[in-house]
């Protein structure tokens, strides 16, 4: 019998799920890597520009253009953030763009991700200068007392930006309009008024001009809490599968989940800035800084931020992991409808290119939720 040389024998496939979580793999480490890379490149910046007196240049410089303080910042702030955003630039570009390409999860051009990059550069820049003109004030104003003030502005502000944001922001980048599936809406209706929840009306979100990802959300509070459900779910998920996706997100709702993580925010916020004012008293005479309100000192605070943050991240996962259990038992046992659950949260890590099965390291650091397997599995061992 012939045989088929060594070079032309058939290639062995993979079974389709496995290949799909080895593509999900290979998309997460990438994305790891790149944003570690992107990290560690942005902190020895800071480092250097600390070590090496630039921040004192940079802020003689800023007292050059303009005499007065507050102007000053927004120009050396500006400077520095320009420099961040241009070391940044590349790991955007391939996480953002090229990897969600390649990987067959966003539908845009290189013009209009760059329009979006563009948007929220301008966005994330204003709320950034803004912010430091209020710590910056505070600092001179009230030495002793500024970490109070500003964290206590820290979680205002984050309160107010999750009831606007639905009405403000999300449109800034995204379409929506009233669901004009009435059934659907109805039956939606119904189970947030089963949960004892009021929503201001059922929007579709066109999610699908820009990418193949599915997402569905109960977002806002108070006058602005509505419905969203993105365009890639409404084609294809059943009823069932969607109700139950929002019956996760009533359960958030319904267990408070916005104000306990309101609580443990402001508790990270006052913690930090506590933490920021101590390093500043003991770092303020080393470097040779004019006093705690010298802007110049603001690298060592985005340092101290930085490690702060980091320390805190594995905790606030591991709470938010279990908000989101909780949240899919509530949905489990608000439907009873176990395959429809198990269904949805499929489509969905097959649709988002979801790790099912992540190293348990990386899960502890750097997951949210749980995985996909930990869900199914709660699923099926709920009782209903």
């Amino acid at each position: 019998m012939a045989t088929v040389p060594a070079t032309e024998q058939p290639e062995k496939r993979e079974p389709r799920s496995n290949r799909g979580e080895q593509m999900a793999k290979r998309y997460h480490r990438s994305r790891r890597f790149v944003g570690l890379a992107s990290w560690l490149l942005s902190t020895a910046l800071i480092i250097v520009f600390l070590w090496t007196g630039a921040t004192v240049w940079l802020r003689d410089f800023a007292y050059q253009v303009f005499r007065h303080p507050a102007l000053a910042l927004l120009v050396y702030a500006t400077v520095l953030g320009a420099a961040m955003k241009f070391l940044h630039l590349p790991a955007s570009f391939y996480r953002g763009f090229f990897l969600e390409r390649r990987y067959g999860l966003s539908r845009q051009a290189f013009s209009g991700w760059a329009k979006d990059y563009l948007k929220a550069s301008v966005l994330s820049a204003l709320l950034g200068l803004a912010s430091l003109e209020i710590v910056y004030y505070a600092l001179g104003r009230y030495p002793e007392l500024w970490w109070v003030i500003v964290a206590a502005v820290f979680v205002l502000f984050v309160l107010v930006l999750a009831n606007l944001a639905p009405v403000l922001l999300f449109p800034l980048f995204f379409k929506f309009k009233p669901l004009e599936n009435a059934d659907l809406t109805e039956r939606l209706q119904k189970l947030c008024e089963r949960a004892k929840t009021r929503v201001r009306g059922v929007w579709e979100w066109k999610l699908g001009e820009k990418s193949s990802r599915g997402n569905a959300a109960l977002v806002g509070w108070g006058n602005t809490r509505r419905i969203i459900l993105a365009d890639t779910v409404l084609e294809n998920y059943a009823p069932e599968e969607i109700q139950s996706i929002l019956a996760h997100e009533l359960g958030h709702h319904v267990h408070a989940d916005l104000w306990r993580g309101l609580a443990l925010e402001a508790a990270l916020a006052f913690a930090s800035f506590y933490a920021a004012h101590r390093v500043l008293l003991l770092a303020t005479p080393w470097f040779g800084f004019a006093g705690l309100a010298d802007f110049a000192n603001l690298p060592l605070l985005m340092l101290a931020g930085t490690a702060i943050s980091l320390a805190a991240l594995p905790m606030a996962n591991a709470f938010s992991r279990q908000m989101e259990r909780a949240a899919d038992r509530f949905a489990l046992e608000t439907t009873r409808d176990r395959e429809a659950f198990i269904s949805s949260m499929e489509k969905l890590g097959s649709q988002n290119l979801a790790e099912p099965r992540p190293n348990r390291l990386i899960e502890l650091v750097f997951y949210s939720h749980p995985p996909v397997e930990k869900r199914l599995a709660l699923a099926r061992e709920v009782k209903l």
